[in-house]
């Protein structure tokens, strides 16, 4: 057991899943490696509230946004959620509320902030990879202590290969944009999965296999060669880290 965040009182995950069975999949893992409480940790699925009616950014110590395989940020008239889950996240960084953006919501915000998204039909990143890091990355707070070459999850079509200018490059592969920073702003976004271990890889890429693996001896080949990604998963527990001990300060300012 883990001791509780006492500082966390009220943090929002976005899905974006159509499955119940992987909605809660991914709802466990961020908080597996957050390290929280499900009364810490509301959640919300765009397929199920498309216009974020509930949510009022400013209402949050802090917003997480997940992954998908099941829509497609360059297709807004088909998922109108897209646009309004980008809307969300501007809200959230004019209102300074600190943003945990992975995979689909790295893409939502790439676009939010005037970037760029493009598709791939084959070739894409699949299963744990290294991630190479930039200098930046050795002063921010969530990457400070992560080393260079380190694996993590990534399954993904669409990708960003570069970033808009307001964003700080902090990792990333030969193929794409992996993760950054706004500059100057509590709001962070990655590419690849910091809330998934091996063995969710494992579960998820089963689950998913016919959107992304050609038969089940692809499958099985991409399953073999991963590998446990601790250095990954740390930074979604140091970014709760990181809140909770901001939130202390808040509440107990040095006099």
């Amino acid at each position: 057991m883990h001791m509780r965040r006492r500082h966390i009182t009220r943090t929002l995950l976005v899905q974006i899943r159509e499955s119940p069975t992987i909605a809660d999949e991914e709802y466990f893992a961020f908080l597996r490696y957050g390290r929280l409480e499900p009364e810490q940790l509301e959640r919300v699925n765009l397929f199920d509230s498309p216009e974020l009616s509930e949510c009022t950014a400013g209402d949050y110590q802090a917003v997480f946004v997940g992954g998908a395989s099941d829509a497609s940020v360059l297709e807004p008239v088909k998922y109108p959620f897209v646009l309004r889950a980008q809307a969300f996240m501007n809200e959230c960084l004019e209102a300074n509320v600190p943003v945990f953006a992975s995979c689909f919501g790295f893409q939502l915000a790439v676009q939010a902030l005037g970037g760029s998204i493009v598709h791939q039909s084959e070739g894409f990143e699949m299963g744990t990879i290294p991630i190479t890091l930039t200098p930046a990355a050795a002063t921010d707070p969530l990457f400070k202590d992560t080393p260079d070459g380190f694996y993590a999850v990534s399954v993904h079509r669409e990708k960003a290969t570069e970033l808009p200018p307001t964003c700080e490059l902090l990792a990333y592969t030969e193929a794409c944009c992996h993760a950054f920073k706004v500059k100057g702003k509590p709001f962070w976004g990655f590419q690849f999965h910091p809330e998934v271990d091996r063995d969710i890889l494992v579960s998820r890429l089963t689950f998913y296999k016919d959107h992304y693996t050609g038969d089940d001896s692809h499958l099985q080949n991409v399953l073999d060669h991963a590998v446990e990604v601790p250095e990954s998963t740390a930074l979604m527990t140091r970014f709760v880290d990181w809140l909770d001990y901001r939130l202390k300060a808040v509440k107990n300012p040095i006099p």
